[in-house]
């Protein structure tokens, strides 16, 4: 059973989902904020960038029918369009004139509440996939990559956890690493889509260390490794026929990726000598002190 907290829609964030769509689309205004609108807000704003430049771009069949799968499921599991029996089960000694007569709308609400569920869930899914469908391969100074980048925020503010986030956070990275390899040569592009990169590299360290840290698991410092791992290799071919310019920003990177290689392995010899969570922090996450009697 999954975490509360790694479900990837909770009740509450759908439902305030398609309340923000609804607005956006005209529809009627509800008065009271929520704590996540600033973290929906770039879906909310992919959705009706969609609408209004639809991509020339056709949906995957396959798409279509697992996404159709999943709504029955979810409609099946949820209970949405089936009668409601609140009344007819409740034991006869509990039933009064009062609740019987809050049944009905308690059970509507819950109905408008699991369909509401199923519109975020359907239009986001809807969204995110059209578009990064259209922008996938968009490059800076592409038509679509303002969509693309969209697309990314969207996914975060979707993200359900801090591992989450810092995961998709080195998946934006290793994108930057492909979209710099086409910019080569023009060294102000791909100064600047490295940039980029050395970001994300640094969010999506910082929060999968301090998951780490917080939880004393490694899990955290081993999706950080691997991405070490493959990213330096894939950040060295660039150095291959690069202008002096572009090979001293590569080696920037370079760099950037062999301090956090440096900074996993000392946060896992302190959490294996069960040293307490490191108080000072920076920019790749927590800090941590060697273990008592290490070189």
């Amino acid at each position: 059973m999954p975490a509360v907290d790694d479900i990837l829609f909770s009740r509450r964030r759908a439902e305030r989902f398609a309340q923000l769509l609804d607005e956006a689309n005209g529809g009627r205004r509800h008065h009271t904020r929520s704590r996540v609108d600033d973290q929906l807000a770039p879906l909310v704003a992919v959705g009706q960038r969609l609408t209004a430049e639809r991509p020339t771009v056709e949906v995957d069949p396959k798409f279509r029918t697992s996404l159709r799968a999943m709504l029955v499921a979810t409609a099946e599991r949820e209970g949405v369009g089936v009668p409601a029996t609140g009344a007819a089960t409740e034991p006869a000694g509990e039933r009064t004139s009062g609740t019987r007569s809050l049944l009905p709308a308690v059970t509507a609400r819950r109905a408008r509440a699991r369909g509401a569920i199923l519109i975020g869930v359907a239009s986001g899914a809807i969204a995110v996939s059209g578009i990064s469908a259209a922008s996938e391969n968009a490059v800076p100074g592409d038509a679509l990559y303002g969509m693309k980048r969209s697309t990314e925020r969207a996914q975060l503010a979707l993200a359900s956890s801090d591992m989450s986030r810092g995961q998709l956070f080195l998946d934006f990275a290793r994108t930057r690493l492909g979209e710099a390899a086409e910019l080569r040569g023009d060294h102000a592009g791909f100064s600047a889509v490295l940039d980029d990169m050395d970001a994300d590299t640094r969010q999506g360290v910082r929060l999968l260390t301090t998951a780490a840290v917080q939880r004393s698991d490694m899990a955290g410092l081993d999706a950080v490794n691997a991405f070490v791992d493959g990213q330096r290799r894939a950040v060295s071919d660039l150095l291959d026929g690069a202008a002096r310019a572009d090979r001293e920003r590569t080696h920037q990177s370079l760099a950037l990726l062999d301090t956090v290689r440096e900074r996993s392995d000392a946060l896992r010899a302190a959490i294996g000598c069960n040293l307490p969570a490191p108080v000072a922090s920076d920019a790749l996450g927590p800090a941590p002190t060697a273990c008592p009697g290490a070189r």
